[in-house]
């Protein structure tokens, strides 16, 4: 077993939102056959930032509705990406935190066996901060999960 270092899965998911030259990115992850979408959403509620991104997920058909292993598996790749997020402590407007994030989503096989199956990736890329302008910081997340 070996993570194949073409395939990493998390680098990738991280580029979909940082590199500048995302039409490279996005041919990696074609010639892969992986499926990933991106998307936005800030809220003080991190149950918000959840929710927007298992919706992404359903609605672009990177996970199915209705099978659990898919959504648990998603569910904890979020929650690993919030936690590099907030510094480890997943709480937002209840200490007076606010989101402003993208995220990408990369579902696909990044070991060599394809015994070792499919594994989803979340980035996130954007501001935390006090709720006014001007009060926030840069900030960075990744999970990955296997399904």
């Amino acid at each position: 077993m070996s993570l194949n270092k073409e395939r990493r899965i998390g680098r990738l998911a991280v580029l979909m939102l940082l590199d500048d030259d995302k039409e490279k990115t996005a041919e990696i992850v074609n010639e892969l056959g992986w499926t990933t979408c991106t998307g936005k959403v800030g809220s003080m509620e991190a149950s918000k930032v959840v929710a927007a991104i298992e919706t992404a997920a359903r609605k672009n058909g990177i996970v199915k509705a209705g099978v659990y292993r898919e959504g648990h598996a998603l569910y904890h790749a979020i929650i690993e990406a919030l936690h590099g997020v907030t510094r480890g402590q997943v709480q937002l407007g209840s200490v007076l935190r606010t989101v402003g994030l993208s995220f990408a989503i990369v579902r696909g096989e990044p070991y060599d066996s394809s015994e070792e199956g499919e594994w989803i990736a979340v980035s996130l890329y954007g501001t935390i901060g006090a709720p006014m302008k001007g009060a926030e910081h840069e900030t960075i997340g990744l999970g990955i999960n296997h399904i």
